[in-house]
């Protein structure tokens, strides 16, 4: 397959991300979003890594995929304990956690 369908589905997914982190005011689909995000920036390293036959783009690959699940991991735990405090998890609620 030429590296043309790997970046046309990855700037896809990404515009996909970047609408619903604005769109929608879930975290749980903003957090989906990020993680479509992530994984649209994974596929374009991979077929680079693939097109010039080298691994640093799945070792780069790699880190991103650990930090994006440590990410969801904290932010997950942040959701159950805003939502144990105020019984919702509306995003434009939550500047009222200030001080």
């Amino acid at each position: 397959m030429p590296m043309v369908y790997y970046l046309g589905l990855s700037a896809f997914m990404f515009v996909i991300g970047i609408l619903g982190m604005i769109i929608r005011r879930n975290p749980l689909v903003v957090f989906m979003s990020l993680e479509l995000m992530f994984n649209a920036a994974n596929l374009v390293f991979v077929s680079f890594a693939s097109y010039h036959k080298v691994l640093d783009g799945e070792l780069f690959v790699f880190f991103v995929m650990t930090t994006a699940a440590s990410e969801v991991a904290v932010g997950l735990a942040l959701m159950v304990a805003i939502f144990r405090a105020k019984k919702t998890i509306d995003i434009d609620q939550m500047s009222s956690l200030k001080g």
